[in-house]
């Protein structure tokens, strides 16, 4: 019995140790241009073939945790303007393209650069394409603009339209480092509007996080402090019988 309630509480501190990493990688990307914070999923893992003497019957059911997925949170972060014409914000659900040495990757960070060539990159350097490739730009041109449907000019023109993508499902979209996303399978957005001059701010809630990374502390000790006592049980259990063998 007493090794039943250990494994379930090391199950237990197995889960709340991996909710402790989501909630510190939260919390680290509080000032992070347009990240997404994640939430961990936990489900029930019944085991069916406990035995002990004691149980009514051999056969009793355990239940154990288990941290079943971990989600995104996708809802939109606070839009601040910057009036820097490179900054782009998306209102809608959309992700901007850009391409990376690993394939094509989705980002909501638009905080975007011109690299020694001309070329629109991000934070990291990658091209930020539009719909007919990467967009470039001459030593020459100024005055650069962006619609809001993604439509990019300049003192010499248009220059093409940003790529924003949507996708059906995108909790299937899997978190790279640089703020990125791979996988699902992108669509022409038809729901999001860029924003030029403006960028989307983190979604992570700061207070929210530091309570929860409480919380997590908290009952982390509080099944540590049990573990200690069934310890301390079974040690003062053995040392009895030693004792009555002697």
């Amino acid at each position: 019995m007493i090794e039943n309630a250990q494994l379930i509480g090391l199950s237990r501190q197995i889960a709340l140790q991996r909710q402790m990493d989501v909630v510190a990688n939260n919390i680290a990307n509080l000032n992070t241009t347009g990240f997404k914070a994640e939430q961990i999923l936990f489900e029930e893992y019944v085991m069916p073939v406990a035995r002990n003497k004691d149980f009514p019957t051999l056969d009793q059911p355990l239940s154990y945790v288990q941290d079943w997925a971990t989600i995104h949170d996708l809802a939109g972060g606070a839009i601040v303007q910057t009036g820097n014409e490179l900054d782009v914000a998306l209102n809608g659900d959309g992700f901007f393209a850009v391409q990376t040495p690993a394939g094509e990757r989705w980002t909501r960070a638009g905080s975007f650069l011109l690299n020694s060539q001309g070329t629109l990159v991000d934070q990291s350097g990658n091209p930020v394409l539009g719909v007919g490739g990467p967009i470039t730009f001459g030593a020459e041109e100024t005055g650069i603009t962006i619609g809001a449907d993604g439509a990019v000019s300049s003192s010499a023109g248009p220059k093409g339209q940003l790529r924003i993508v949507e996708f059906s499902n995108p909790q299937v979209l899997v978190r790279e480092g640089s703020n990125l996303f791979s996988g699902g399978q992108p669509q022409v957005a038809t729901r999001t509007r860029a924003m030029q001059g403006h960028l989307e701010r983190s979604n992570v809630s700061g207070v929210a996080e530091m309570a929860e990374m409480i919380r997590v502390q908290r009952a982390y000790e509080s099944v540590a402090s049990l573990a200690q006592k069934q310890d301390d049980m079974r040690r003062s259990a053995i040392q009895r019988l030693g004792d009555a063998n002697a």
